[in-house]
């Protein structure tokens, strides 16, 4: 398992950078929206596998939307879109279901909370590329960050992990494994801004880094819950040794908009 995570890193990582810091942006952009998309369908066969095709479908293509306007730098229509991702699936089931029932409210519940949960994080990182200064460098910044905190939590927690962290949702995950992730990641964020100056080395930046951890852990947790409750152990297959998008993303979908905060505040 540990061969296949490293290997599969091992041929994305180089991918990833190489589209980052390519200077034709539309590639990495497609990359984002083919991961929303990926993610989408995963969060709905685990959650609502019976949720109808047009509910489904009209997601799929408002995430598109969404990129689009974005992309398009119309971001007075970014509400727009969000709001429709609760209207469509209220209509639909309106004009489709004669007969009320409570399934129906759990139906659109989780209709709105994929895209929520998985599209509008990733459309921010869009956002952070294309109008925050050096947001390319941020982005390498927040998945440095995200990786060092998995990798130190993983091998921590292997190695010193005694307590448990939340035994009910994740029995492998550890206290010493989560501080292990914490102290990983600001090490990471250290040497980060001493090799790239794009940020002075201040408090901040740590706690950023913290954060940027903390918020992973628990986006890790969250997604290990949801397969919990309906029984099964990856989101998908798609990775080997990782899983499926979900399984790789879960915590990054809970940083993104630390990240996206911080820099709404930090940068005038």
């Amino acid at each position: 398992m540990h061969l296949k995570r490293w290997l599969t890193g091992i041929i994305a990582v180089p991918i990833l950078i190489f589209l980052i810091t390519c200077q034709l942006r539309l590639p990495f952009y497609t990359l984002l929206y083919l991961a929303s998309l990926v993610g989408l369908i995963e969060f709905y066969r685990m959650t609502a596998p019976d949720l109808p095709k047009f509910v489904r479908w009209s997601s799929y293509f408002l995430t598109f939307l969404l990129f689009a306007v974005i992309f398009e730098r119309q971001i007075l229509l970014v509400p727009v879109v969000i709001v429709l991702w609760a209207f469509v699936p209220m209509a639909y089931y309106m004009l489709t279901h004669p007969a009320p029932s409570r399934q129906w409210t759990s139906d659109i519940g989780k209709a709105v909370l994929g895209p929520l949960y998985v599209s509008i994080p990733l459309t921010m990182l869009l956002h952070i590329d294309r109008y925050y200064p050096k947001g390319s460098i941020w982005i390498f910044f927040l998945l440095a960050v995200i990786f060092a905190s998995d990798t130190g939590a993983l091998y921590s927690g292997k190695l010193f992990g005694k307590h448990k962290l939340y035994e009910a949702i994740s029995p492998g995950k550890t206290w010493e494994g989560a501080i292990g992730g914490l102290l990983s990641s600001l090490i990471v964020a250290f040497f980060f801004l001493k090799i790239i100056p794009m940020h002075r080395l201040h408090i901040n930046i740590l706690i950023l880094a913290a954060a940027l951890s903390v918020a992973g852990q628990i986006g890790d947790l969250s997604e290990s819950m949801l397969k919990r409750n309906y029984g099964i152990k990856d989101s998908g297959h798609i990775l080997p040794g990782h899983g499926g998008i979900l399984d790789r993303i879960d915590g990054l979908l809970f940083c993104i908009p630390v990240l996206y905060v911080y820099l709404s505040f930090s940068i005038r």
